[in-house]
């Protein structure tokens, strides 16, 4: 007895000392978020990888390539632009002025963001009539500038290339159904006589920074400033400044769920627990956990994505389950522990699956909320365990619930898996692609806005694909081979062309054409273009690749699907290598490897919770009742996704999420039970609390967040009701083994 007291002597003093470590630990954790508080960017690197983007953006001079932004430009009054001299030779004279060293009124003056590049259709129409000793600049107009006729136009096959940049500025920068004029005389109405006429244009601007991820919306600003100084109007467009408003959405509203969270968690938890003390630790509890998470990622170097602050309302909702186990339930200290752990792996389990996924978005949310739950389950169970049972003592206790009211409903178990794969069964089928709209409100104006964009430009409703090739520079074959690529690829019908009827000009950029096949013939016969500068890529100073640029149709995602397949088929039969990447290539992609895999990937997960469960409870009845279950709620998630607005790639968060929290609910229910009420007290108080969270999170304008909030809550609740039919299977089985 005496050695029996000692060691529970013992293990009391490393208990007490393991509390004040585990706080020091987690507040040493959270100290660099009083340095600095991170900062979350929403950009397509944070949302997926794409290696050929990724391939441009380290080994290519022209490393903004893909960063394009459009700037949208008419005049004052909305009357003719183009066609206008004077206007022209005004715009011309502000675009000098920002290329200009010397300070102007139109120079972007920032302290980190500068201009790296502007392309302008203007500033390549002077190019092109001073390769033929005319100018813009010393004209008076355009019939002086437009002597002696060039009647073959910028895209005949004796333009120069000048002239070509000319011709291909004027069919990305002018809306669709613009009058080409000189541009391209061979066009029906169209006449070397006469500019090209339109209302609008936009330019191509590129911004740099020395911190990363640039600051777009220094845009916005710059725009205003050129607007106020200047008779035209300046608009900020494109998708990649959607993503940044994507981005300014997603913070707001974290900035204002966060503090309704917490008030709604602490009001809760009062009405609950009925003792303010233990409400206040609990929400401490969860603030720095919250705390030890960011800070310690951000002192790891770790980018955060605003799509990451989804994981803090949910790393709320999880902390308080062990309050209510601990405090109202009927289970001594052991059996606490061993289910609450039992919950965090299963859970875990579930959620890690997410860790492999393709979307590096999906990647950095699951590193985040495997963190916090795993701190939570820590904080709980080594500093807090002690106050929350000591509470527990002083508490009333709950009425125990009569036996008989748990026999006779083991039928509740079968019939509620049931209805969850009816659920699945009816749910439409599909997945919509990854695409900006997925961020954005419905009723954003900016959807509008990009709408009609697509309509009136190429460049809008085009996407860009760009593929990047390894070369060989003394491999004549290997230089061959890459020529035969793009002859055939060049024939691809989803590439954007225009035809003359005695031309046809295929939007495809980069690397040039040659008859020979040596390396250096190619480098001369490779020029610059409105979007490409440089498609060579380099290490160390020497090239050891190349890209080409294609438009293709953006608005059909099924035929640019196969246009990846096509494309990555070309590279193989050409025995060559390279990747293909691009915005909407890259999301459909994704899209489709998610539709292909989603049911593999929920399967997989619930394999991860029946081998996780077996090892912990040593039963397999135990652990595949958890498993089974696990999957009914991610199939009947993935359902409910595509009933409320559509399965996606940003919905199988939510899927890994929900099984991690059936898993964590069931597990609860497989255990014996001491009192059924006060156990089922803890259940539901423990869910709704979360639930709360959750339907809180749903009214998010963040579409991604909105959606996991709303999934989640209905999770919870799917979670806890399949967990009260399976006590009624546990506790009746136990009942049995006790007669």
């Amino acid at each position: 007895m005496g050695r029996m007291a000692l060691i529970h002597r013992t293990g009391e003093r490393m208990s007490g000392m393991a509390k004040p470590i585990v706080v020091l630990i987690m507040a040493i954790m959270a100290m660099p978020l009083l340095i600095s508080t991170p900062e979350a960017s929403m950009t397509t690197d944070n949302i997926f990888d794409d290696p050929a983007l990724e391939r441009v953006k380290t080994e290519s001079n022209d490393r903004t390539t893909s960063e394009q932004l459009l700037v949208r430009i008419s005049h004052d009054d909305g009357g003719p632009l183009t066609g206008n001299f004077s206007r022209v030779s005004q715009l011309l004279s502000i675009e000098n002025s920002i290329n200009n060293e010397e300070s102007s009124a139109f120079k972007l003056n920032h302290n980190e963001v500068y201009l790296k590049r502007l392309e302008s259709p203007v500033s390549a129409w002077e190019s092109a009539f001073l390769t033929r000793n005319e100018s813009i600049t010393e004209s008076s107009s355009w019939g002086e500038v437009l002597q002696p006729l060039n009647d073959d136009g910028w895209c005949s096959e004796e333009s120069n290339q000048a002239e070509i940049n000319a011709f291909q500025a004027t069919l990305l920068m002018l809306p669709k159904n613009t009058n080409l004029g000189v541009a391209c005389p061979q066009f029906s109405g169209a006449s070397p006589s006469q500019p090209p006429q339109s209302n609008e244009l936009i330019w191509f601007v590129w911004l740099d920074s020395s911190n990363r991820p640039v600051d777009w919306l220094v845009l916005n600003e710059w725009c205003d400033e050129l607007s106020e100084n200047s008779q035209f109007v300046f608009e900020p467009a494109g998708v990649n400044m959607l993503f940044k408003e994507a981005e300014q959405i997603a913070k707001q509203d974290l900035k204002q769920i966060l503090p309704v969270t917490g008030i709604i968690l602490f009001c809760l938890m009062l009405l609950f627990f009925r003792d303010l003390k233990v409400t206040t630790v609990t929400l401490g509890s969860v603030v720095l956990v919250v705390s030890a998470v960011v800070g310690f990622l951000q002192l790891c170097g770790y980018q955060f994505s605003v799509i990451d602050g989804i994981a803090v309302p949910i790393i709320m909702g999880v902390a308080v389950d062990g309050a209510f186990w601990y405090r109202s339930s009927s289970k001594p200290r052991n059996d606490v522990r061993r289910i609450l752990l039992l919950a965090m792996a299963t859970t875990v389990a579930a959620i890690s699956l997410a860790l492999f996924s393709p979307i590096k978005a999906q990647r950095g949310l699951a590193l985040v909320m495997i963190f916090g739950i795993i701190l939570d389950w820590i904080l709980t169970r080594y500093v807090l365990e002690d106050f929350y049972l000591e509470s527990r003592k002083s508490a009333n206790e709950l009425p125990e619930a009569e036996i008989d009211s748990v026999q006779g409903k083991q039928w509740f178990w079968p019939t509620a898996l049931t209805l969850l794969v009816l659920v699945a069964l009816t749910s439409p089928p599909g997945v919509e692609a990854l695409d900006i709209e997925q961020f954005l409100p419905e009723d954003s104006v900016s959807l509008d806005e990009i709408d009609e964009l697509r309509d009136l430009y190429v460049i809008a409703s085009g996407t860009i694909v760009f593929i990047t090739l390894d070369i060989d520079t003394d491999d004549e074959q290997g230089i061959r081979n890459i020529l035969n690529f793009k002859s055939q690829f060049n024939q691809h019908p989803n590439i954007i062309s225009f035809d003359t009827g005695l031309t046809q000009q295929n939007l495809i950029l980069g690397i040039g054409d040659t008859e020979s096949n040596n390396f250096t013939a190619l480098v001369e016969n490779t020029s610059q273009s409105v979007i490409l500068s440089d498609p060579w890529l380099r290490v160390d100073g020497e090239i050891v690749g190349g890209m080409i640029i294609a438009i293709i149709d953006g608005e059909d995602s099924e035929s640019a699907y196969q246009f990846l397949l096509d494309t990555e088929n070309l590279i193989a039969e050409n025995q060559i290598s390279g990747d293909i990447g691009g915005q909407l290539i890259t999301g459909i992609d994704l899209a489709k490897s998610f539709e292909q895999t989603r049911i593999i990937q929920i399967l997989a997960a619930g394999l991860i919770v029946l081998v996780i469960a077996f090892l912990m409870t040593k039963s397999s009845e135990k652990s595949l009742r958890i498993a089974v279950g696990t999957i009914a709620v991610g199939i009947a998630v993935d359902g409910l996704a595509s009933h409320f607005g559509g399965r996606g790639v940003n919905t199988a968060p939510a899927v890994l999420l929900g099984m991690g929290f059936a898993a964590d609910y069931l597990s609860h229910a497989s255990d014996k039970m001491h009192s059924w009420k006060q156990d089922t007290y803890a259940r539901w108080g423990a869910a709704f609390t979360s639930g709360v969270v959750f339907l809180t999170v749903s009214f998010s304008k963040f579409p991604p967040a909105g959606n996991t909030g709303l999934l989640l809550s209905l999770t919870i609740l799917i979670s806890v009701l399949l967990a009260t039919c399976l006590a009624f299977v546990s506790s009746n089985s136990l009942i049995q083994e006790d007669e």
